[in-house]
């Protein structure tokens, strides 16, 4: 890194927006949880898609790779330098704006560096309903969401942010930019590109801007806390579910009791829905856009239907919004509440919704044959069959002999995902925590192609390298 560069860098963005000052870098330089860190040479913060232009343009002349960074919330290492000390952050923060609404299309354009909190909040305001929702949703960004495919609580109903996404804004790896910002849902009119970026990571371009979909409000919805005996319950209950509601199920969550217990112990005001303990629970919302849809009598019909079946031992409907936020709370707390108890593992894999009961016994049985007394910390979104499965150590036991076991562990996690023809990145991405170990559980031929499209898209390999693609 030259004296030179950053001087071009600051005529291109403004002395203020380049930032040098090791405590100025503080927050760009690591992730949210510490768990991964390293030094940059510079973080740079352009305001328009011009600049991150001539930002990647200047960076790609000097043969300095660039690191796209959202709102920094990722749990793999994605959006971090490495420890070289020469890369440069691109943050994407302040480019915020809405550059359109467009009701009659039900679309709006956002750029990269918007909130997902305040784009809800826009599509709201015009009375849409914009559906991506995750735990993150106050600081994570839509580049980000793209980046990384997210997904969230609604992807029963809404999809992915790949199915959410009809055209993107991109800055290459040489600087041009590719606008194609098109807000069709019907464009065949040869490869879409704009799904090479969705989940590339930053590795292939940086996104600067999205159009995405918009649905129309919800107005009325259905939230209920369900008792189930195992995994397979809950498979079933889904099955009832959708003969009943159709795509107004828009929310299924499955937790193991130990998720639930951690939440309890540890949230404030938090308290149990039902009596008795329970091994497994599920959390299921309808939603319709009729304000008055009668949709406690259906999901209280599809209970009725499942208890008499014995695939529900117990439940509760909420009364009201705040009941049923109190049962998001839930669901939403269990990740903070379990840092509480010591070191987190924590694991993001998708098997077929059918086969989620046969991979949870094989799984626990695995880990527990592993580390007796291990903690298993089970929940996610079971109706697209993502799994998060996250370890605490045995209660007692030490910390660092524990986070020793990681990648052990970790192995008997994604050696059953792969045996029940799974992933091991639902949600999260690969990022630099999972990029080596992907390559013995994506055929050969696979890699082979995504490394053909690094190689087309970034020749020189300046676009966050050491993401994503196997070393």
């Amino acid at each position: 890194m030259t004296a030179d560069l950053i001087g071009r860098l600051r005529q291109v963005v403004g002395p203020a927006a380049v930032l040098t000052d090791p405590a100025d870098l503080a927050g760009y330089v690591s992730d949210w949880r510490a768990a991964y860190a390293g030094p940059a040479a510079a973080v740079v913060r352009p305001g328009r898609t011009e600049e991150v232009a001539a930002v990647v343009a200047r960076c790609a002349e000097a043969g300095v790779a660039v690191v796209p960074q959202g709102g920094n919330t990722g749990l793999c290492g994605g959006a971090v330098p490495d420890r070289s000390g020469r890369q440069v952050v691109l943050s994407l923060t302040r480019m915020r704006r809405v550059r359109d609404l467009d009701v009659a299309n039900q679309t709006i354009t956002v750029e990269a560096g918007a909130v997902l909190r305040s784009v809800q909040e826009a599509a709201a305001a015009a009375g849409q309903l914009f559906p991506l929702s995750l735990g993150a949703e106050g600081s994570c960004t839509i580049g980000g969401n793209l980046a990384t495919n997210a997904g969230g609580t609604g992807v029963l109903r809404y999809g992915t942010m790949r199915d959410l996404t009809l055209g993107l804004e991109v800055v290459l790896p040489d600087g041009r930019i590719w606008n194609g910002l098109r807000g069709l849902r019907k464009d065949n009119t040869g490869y879409d590109l704009k799904q090479l970026f969705i989940g590339s990571e930053g590795t292939l371009g940086v996104i600067t801007a999205a159009v995405l979909k918009l649905f129309p409000a919800v107005r009325s919805r259905a939230t209920a806390w369900v008792a189930l005996p195992n995994p397979q319950a809950a498979v079933e209950l889904i099955g009832v579910l959708r003969e009943l509601a159709g795509d107004r199920l828009t929310g299924f969550e499955i937790m193991s009791r130990q998720s639930v217990e951690f939440v309890l112990r540890h949230v404030t005001g938090a308290r149990d829905p039902l009596g008795d303990r329970q091994p497994w629970y599920a959390l299921v919302e309808l939603s319709d856009t009729l304000p008055a849809a009668g949709l406690d009598e259906v999901i209280e019909s599809a209970l009725g239907e499942a208890f008499e079946k014995g695939v529900v031992v117990d439940g509760v409907v909420a009364a009201g919004p705040a009941q049923a936020a109190a049962l998001w709370a839930l669901r939403e707390g269990i990740s903070e509440a379990q840092n509480h108890e010591g070191p987190s593992l924590k694991h993001d894999v998708s098997v077929p919704v059918s086969r989620i009961p046969a991979f949870v016994a094989r799984t626990d049985r695995a880990l527990e044959e592993a580390v007796p007394g291990i903690r298993i910390v089970t929940y996610g979104h079971i109706g697209d069959g993502n799994l998060h499965y996250n370890l605490s150590k045995p209660e007692g036991s030490d910390d660092a002999e524990f986070r020793a076991r990681a990648a052990t562990l970790a192995r008997v996690i994604y050696d059953s995902a792969g045996a029940f023809d799974g992933s091991i990145s639902a949600e999260h991405g690969l990022g630099q925590a999972k990029r080596e170990i992907i390559a013995d559980y994506k055929d050969g031929h696979e890699l082979e192609l995504m490394r053909g499209l690094k190689r087309l898209f970034d020749p020189r390999g300046l676009m966050n390298p050491g993401k994503v693609l196997p070393g």
